[in-house]
């Protein structure tokens, strides 16, 4: 076996921050010119020279801290098997699909379906963004499919079982805002714990709104606006006097709120799991149902383009089974 693929058979299957000086350089002070100015990429570049601009990209763009150290992970390995010094306009299809049996087949422990499809969703992220910037003339990876087996699909509410659910949740004002806001804009469940009374509009309570924000610059496109039904602003505003929040909605866990939840559906009578995810899925299905095209509904759940890649099949098998 060559030295570079060696060395990647002996890397280690967790991420790892790739490059320290890429991952963990200090804030610039404002206005102060950056100290190295890195050429432009061009197809003659080595793969080697891609780690600090391809980092500087996935840190100015959609991307968790969580995906930035696991795409610098799989850069590394894949620059260990290429040889750092490989010309970009030298690597072929061929190659990036050798690569791909070399991890499944010649290392030590075989990775587990889920490491690999991060992989193959790697190479679609790196290969589309340098076709992007000019520097292939074309993605190497676009032809490259996906082979992570989808999870069991989760075992939605009928109509019926909704409406039963909304019931036994006005027994209690929190669970009813909390079904209310999750059936009318799928909220994901750290967007629900992280909604802010600032997030809430009010200003038209016969079209009461939420927004979702994150800090810093990261997830800006996620960043959407949400319109909720009429009847939310009164069990809203008996949920403030009940409950007081000072700062965020709901001030406890997602897991304090999958309780909440568990009471009301116990109280339906329904036997079927119920958690926050299942009544996203709810809406994501209903959203389709109405006519909402596939990447419309992306925007709406706030997906960004590598968690949409099985999602989005998810969602087409349970709106429109075979």
């Amino acid at each position: 076996m060559p030295q570079s693929r060696q060395a990647a058979h002996d890397s280690a299957e967790q991420p790892s921050l790739f490059f320290p000086e890429a991952t963990a350089e200090p804030a610039a002070p404002p206005h102060a010119p950056a100290l190295v100015q890195s050429a432009p990429l061009t197809a003659s570049a080595s793969i080697g020279a891609c780690a600090l601009p391809y980092a500087d990209h996935l840190r100015r763009t959609d991307h968790s801290v969580y995906t930035v150290t696991c795409f610098l992970s799989d850069l590394r390995l894949l620059t260990e098997y290429l040889g750092r010094e490989t010309p970009l306009r030298a690597i072929s299809r061929q190659m990036l699909a050798d690569w791909l049996v070399h991890l499944r087949m010649d290392r030590g422990t075989r990775p587990a379906p889920k490491t690999m499809s991060r992989r193959v969703t790697f190479l679609k992220n790196f290969f589309g963004w340098l076709a992007r910037e000019s520097v292939l003339p074309v993605d190497l990876a676009a032809n490259i499919a996906l082979s992570r087996p989808l999870p069991p699909l989760p075992e939605l509410l009928f109509e019926d079982e909704v409406r039963r659910l909304e019931m036994a949740a006005a027994a209690d004002v929190r669970c009813q805002v909390l079904v209310m806001l999750l059936l009318a804009t799928g909220l994901k469940k750290e967007e629900v714990t992280g909604l802010r009374l600032q997030d809430v509009d009010l200003a038209d309570p016969a079209h009461p709104a939420i927004e979702v924000h994150f800090p810093g610059q990261a997830k800006r496109r996620r960043e959407r606006r949400m319109e909720l039904p009429p009847a939310w602003t009164a069990v809203y505003l008996r949920y403030i006097e009940r409950y007081r929040p000072r700062e965020r909605v709901f001030e406890c866990t997602d897991r304090n709120l999958n309780y909440v939840l568990a009471a009301a559906v116990k109280r339906a009578r329904i036997e079927k799991r119920v958690t926050l995810q299942l009544l996203r899925d709810i809406y994501a299905v209903h959203q389709l149902h109405a006519g909402l095209s596939l990447e419309a509904l992306r925007d709406k759940l706030g997906l960004s383009e590598e968690a949409w890649h099985e999602t989005a099949e998810k969602y087409r098998k349970l709106a429109f089974p075979a």
